[in-house]
Formats: structure tokens, C-alpha cells, sequence
């Protein structure tokens, strides 16, 4: 069956995420899943107990659709222990099905036909799609190894009267790196004088290494309060399966978000609600991660040691880039897929990530996995 030829594509350019074509190529190729970001270990038995046992007690109907009102106040509890910022949990926190449609309903709530978007790539896949469908326009600023640092002076030359946004991301997927301090002033005086809202993607806001401190939007009430600031309980708990997330906004933004949300998901996955506002009660449960996924960063890049890889440590998030430039000068796509199929290790192509891909010869590798795996896929990639 074929549509009228008088069809078109409001997205033509978008191909199939380059997630699920890496993680199939593995499945067929029978890899080691370093693509995809998901853990291969078990979420906290505590945690998963809680959700059988809200199961059980027959909360299986809708939640509300702002979300449950004692996770949504744990939600404002620990933002405000962590960053010193209060959000009302009545009116300025949304539970999202995954923090994906938190930043799809934020760039759709604000976003209106010709209004101009900056982000920074190599950028998650799903953040110039969702301006598109609005009939907004992308503007990109592309970030260069090996530290892709944000050139601020770029961003002020790309702002216009039709800046109506910009999307940030911190820690940031792929390439591992973080927002310092100093990013924040500059960020601050570019959105000083004006209208413009951030979205502010910080998915891995406890995965942060080596005595950095997370830069959130929320710490500073001037970029506080022109912000939308993503988190994902996925990430936090390694649960991405349950596609729980969360929107902190001012009131006013908070209430167009929530306009969008009540027809896109309406509520949130009513027991796995009620359990993370239990289990994040106690602050242990989330503010150790960041020290076991240093562990894992660790142990990978120590058993990359004497391989032709060059690395440079993650910052942040659960990702190790990884330079192959001493190996081949394939296109990393190219590369990517042949180390899938013949070596049976899986990873993700940088370029993807570019609007005008580029090549630097990087791959992503996802490192939230047990050390089995882990010390596997060294094994392999020590071959090459």
C-alpha cells in the first residue's frame, strides 16, 4: 500500500536513529553492545522490590498528569539540597515519560514557525528534529576534539532577533564532557538582556568525575529563570527501560510545557512513580553512582592502555570517546560498522552527531556495563 504521491515528509532527512540501527547490528552480529546507552547490570533490588510491591497494592491506574505529588516534591527536595534553588512541586515540576519528551515538550510549548534554535554539536539526536517539526530552524555550533569546548564568541555572532532558544547539555552525550563555571558567566551574559529560553539537558547530572561540580541551570536563579532543566530517574537508576524523567521550569514556562505533555503522554508509569519517591528519600541511593561509573570509566581506559586507542578521560556520563586515528583513516561510520561485524564489538560513529559531519576519528563507547564486558571488549579492541 502506497500514500498519494501528494505526501511529503515534514522529516526528510531523518533516517532511522543511529541507536537502534548499532544495537540491531550487534544483535545480528552477535557484538558486544558498547552503542547504545544502556547498563548491562540489574537496577537496585531494593528499588525494583518497591515497584512489585506498589504493583501488588493495585496502584495500576493513571497518576496525575503532572506526576505524583510526593515524588514531584522529592523531585524539589533534592534539587534544592544539591543546587540551593526551590521549585514549587505543585507548579514548577513535571514528571515526563523519559527526559526526551521533557525536551520535546519544552522545544514544542516555545518554539513557533521561523524562531531559531542554537545547539551545540556533535548534539543528541533528538533536539533538531523536534525544531523542525515546530517549523523552526536549527542553528548549529560545532564543538572540536579533543576537548569541544564551546566557543562562546561563535555563539554571540549566531544570535538574532529570532533567537528564541538555546539547548544545552551537561554532562554531555556523546562526547563526555561538562559545562565549566566559566561557561556558565558567558551563558549568562548572552541571555542577559533578552527573551531567550534555555532547555537544559542534564540526564547525567550525578555521573560526574574527579571533583567537578555539576553546572546546573538551577544554581544560577538568572539562567534559573528563563530555564527548562531535564533529569532522568533512567540514567540516575539504570532503569532507561522505565522511561521516567522530569522537568523543573518556572511557573509560567512549567504551565505551556504542561500543555503539550497532557496530550503527548498524559501521565507517567504509575508504581515506578511511587517508588522512586520512596527510594529517592535517601540521598545515598543516587549520589554514589558517580563513583561506580568512575570505577568503570577507569578500569575501561586502564585496559585500553598499550592499545593503538588514544583517549581522553570522561568528564561525565557514562560514554569514553575513543580516537582510532592510528588504526585506519576509514570515515568512522564505515569504521564502526566493520568493528560491529568482524571484531564483535559495537560503538557509536561520532559524525552522526554533526549537522555537516566531521571527521576527527572518534567513536562513542558506553561503559555503564559490568566489568566482564568491559574487560572483553578490551581484550578485542587491544587487536586492532
Amino acid at each position: 500500500m502506497k500514500y498519494p504521491e501528494s505526501f511529503s515528509s515534514k522529516l526528510p532527512k531523518v533516517k532511522t536513529s543511529i541507536f537502534t540501527v548499532m544495537s540491531k547490528m550487534a544483535a545480528d552480529h552477535d557484538a558486544l553492545n558498547l552503542s547504545q546507552g544502556f547498563p548491562d547490570f540489574p537496577v537496585a533490588e531494593e528499588l525494583v522490590k518497591k515497584v512489585s510491591e506498589y504493583i501488588a497494592k493495585g496502584f495500576n491506574q493513571y497518576a496525575p498528569s503532572p506526576g505524583l505529588p510526593q515524588l514531584r516534591a522529592g523531585i524539589a527536595e533534592k534539587t534544592e539540597r544539591l543546587y540551593g534553588n526551590y521549585y514549587n512541586p505543585g507548579t514548577e515540576v513535571t514528571v515526563t515519560a523519559g527526559a526526551t519528551e521533557a525536551i520535546f515538550c519544552a522545544i514544542t510549548a516555545m518554539i513557533r514557525e521561523d524562531d531559531e534554535v542554537i545547539m551545540f554539536t556533535p548534539a543528541y539526536d533528538c533536539y533538531a528534529p523536534t525544531v523542525e517539526l515546530c517549523n523552526g530552524k536549527p542553528v548549529f555550533v560545532p564543538l572540536h576534539a579533543p576537548d569541544y569546548k564551546i566557543d562562546w564568541d561563535e555563539v554571540k555572532k549566531l544570535i538574532t532577533r529570532r533567537t528564541r532558544m538555546i539547548i544545552v547539555n551537561t554532562p554531555h552525550n556523546p562526547t563526555g564532557t561538562i559545562l565549566t563555571a566559566d561557561d556558565i558567566e558567558q551563558l549568562e551574559r548572552i541571555t542577559k538582556d533578552n527573551d531567550i529560553v534555555i532547555v537544559s539537558d542534564e540526564v547525567y547530572q550525578h555521573i560526574i568525575f574527579d571533583g567537578e561540580n555539576h553546572q546546573s541551570m538551577a544554581r544560577y536563579p538568572e539562567l534559573a529563570r528563563r530555564s527548562f532543566v531535564v533529569g532522568s530517574f533512567g540514567k540516575t537508576f539504570h532503569a532507561t527501560g522505565w522511561k521516567v524523567g522530569y522537568c523543573l521550569a518556572p511557573e509560567n514556562l512549567t504551565a505551556e510545557l504542561r500543555k503539550v505533555h497532557q496530550y503527548v503522554t498524559f501521565a507517567v508509569n504509575h508504581p515506578v512513580q511511587r517508588a522512586l519517591a520512596d527510594y529517592i528519600q535517601t540521598p545515598e541511593n543516587y549520589l554514589h553512582i558517580a563513583e561506580m561509573y568512575r570505577e568503570k570509566r577507569d578500569y575501561f581506559v586502564d585496559a585500553l592502555r598499550g592499545s593503538r586507542f588514544k583517549t581522553v578521560k570522561s568528564k561525565g556520563s557514562y560514554y569514553q570517546l575513543l580516537n582510532y586515528s592510528e588504526i585506519t583513516d576509514e570515515p568512522d561510520t564505515e569504521f564502526a560498522e566493520r568493528l560491529t561485524k568482524e571484531f564483535k564489538v559495537a560503538a557509536i560513529p561520532i559524525s552522526v552527531f554533526y549537522n555537516n559531519p566531521v571527521q576527527e576519528h572518534m567513536l562513542r563507547f558506553c561503559f555503564a556495563k559490568e566489568k566482564e564486558t568491559l574487560a572483553k571488549a578490551a581484550e578485542i579492541l587491544h587487536k586492532l
